[in-house]
């Protein structure tokens, strides 16, 4: 079993180096600087901070069945550079579409459907913490491709926090602060997530995935394998969490574990279910609903079976474990797509490539890929022969290296090397 990690530990997982960006850094400041005058002013203390998106080596739709999952923090990131206002009053401009939203403290007011409810959720569950904030000028710059599966809104919702809580870091426990951004996403936005996303953008460690039970919440860091990398390729046919799929099938998931636990005392989440319960399921339920259990029961142990595989090195182990996960999410839990199954099958056709299969919550978005450091290029030309022709898209290439959970970049005073 994972070791739970100490406060102590947390701390310092919350609390790890992270990169001041050089020219990405001084570019966004200066953005602060020209569109806000509050930032322009001499002296003040202009705030930097970032938070990493996600792949998920295995584990999938099984942290809201309190199972296991496999996530990595990854080099493509959301940053915000935030200036404090006298008045309480969040505004955030978006660099990627030029939009400007804002909205009130202590009370953001409701949901709006755009993307503001993530950081406007984020003040709301902090605030219900009672939690200090502050209102703040922001913008914000993000490498994470929206809509790719790769935690944008996780990203998001850990750079809000770190921008909006009045001290740094934010007075939480790492591990709550990952469960209030989760809350904000369940209950302001209305994605019934579980919390990878959260925990892996907070808990993140360089060269390392994570391992997390996402019922005791123990966890620890899981060495990838010398002489590989992790490359997510990006289907550019992006999905939608908000949409009634991905609760649809939480929701099949929830009335499952209530039929079994009529009749089998014990069980309070898939976690508890083995291939007997499965069995017993079978007369409980619906064919469909069976099929999604089944998914999640069977990749549970599938976490366990990379994690061993990893630790002895034997990669073989692992592509096979990545194979049937895919097939079981595009049979079983219906969520891949014709996209995600077409990158699978070019990639498992490189050698050199030790696995891939489809991340993130499906309906589109990215696969994840880890591949032999000589192979990257063989694979990137695999894809765009191989890719446009079964598809009619051009699919996104990202070679990534996992990092450091999110935090502070940078606190400059305005004009201070400008």
């Amino acid at each position: 079993m994972p070791a739970r990690a100490g406060a102590a530990d947390a701390g310092r997982a919350a609390l790890s180096p992270t990169p001041a960006g050089g020219e990405r850094a001084e570019r966004l400041l200066g953005e602060l600087r020209s569109r806000e005058p509050a930032a322009a002013a001499a002296g003040v203390s202009l705030r930097l901070v970032r938070a990493p998106g996600r792949v998920n080596l295995i584990g999938e739709h099984t942290d809201y069945n309190l199972g296991f999952v496999m996530p990595a923090a990854i080099s493509l990131d959301t940053w915000i550079a935030a200036v404090e206002l006298a008045e309480p009053v969040v505004r955030l401009t978006s660099l990627e579409n030029g939009e400007t939203r804002e909205f009130g403290l202590p009370d953001p007011g409701p949901r709006r459907g755009e993307w503001i409810d993530y950081p406007a959720g984020v003040a709301w569950a902090l605030s219900e913490l009672d939690l200090p904030l502050r209102g703040v000028a922001c913008v914000i710059d993000s490498t994470i491709p929206l809509g790719s599966g790769l935690s944008s809104s996780a990203a998001l919702e850990l750079a809000a926090a770190w921008a909006l809580c009045r001290t740094v870091p934010p007075p939480l426990e790492p591990m709550a602060l990952a469960r209030a951004a989760q809350r904000a996403e369940n209950a302001y936005v209305g994605v019934n997530c579980g919390l990878m996303d959260q925990f892996a953008s907070v808990f993140g460690r360089p060269g390392a995935a994570l391992l997390l039970d996402c019922r005791s919440l123990e966890h620890r860091p899981v060495a990838l394998p010398p002489g590989h990398v992790l490359v997510a390729i990006d289907t550019r046919s992006p999905h939608r969490l908000e949409g009634s799929q991905y609760n649809a099938r939480r929701a099949q998931c929830e009335s499952a574990v209530a039929a079994l636990a009529a009749v089998q005392p014990g069980v309070s989440s898939l976690r508890d279910v083995d291939e007997a319960g499965l069995e017993r399921l079978g007369r409980l339920v619906d064919e469909e609903t069976l099929r999604r259990c089944t998914h999640v029961v069977r990749e549970n142990a599938r976490v366990l079976g990379t994690l061993a595989a990893l630790g002895s090195g034997d990669l073989d182990e692992v592509g096979r474990l990545f194979a049937e996960s895919h097939a079981s999410l595009r049979e079983l839990y219906e969520v891949s797509s014709a996209e995600l199954d077409a990158l699978v099958a070019i990639a498992t056709a490189v050698p050199g490539v030790a696995g891939a299969r489809m991340t993130g919550a499906g309906f589109g978005g990215c696969t994840v890929n880890l591949v032999r450091d000589d192979a990257v290029e063989d694979l990137r030309r695999a894809v765009e022969a191989g890719y446009p022709a079964a598809t009619g898209r051009r699919a996104g290439f990202h070679v990534v290296d996992a990092v450091g959970g999110a935090g502070l970049a940078r606190v400059v005073t305005s004009l201070e090397g400008a």
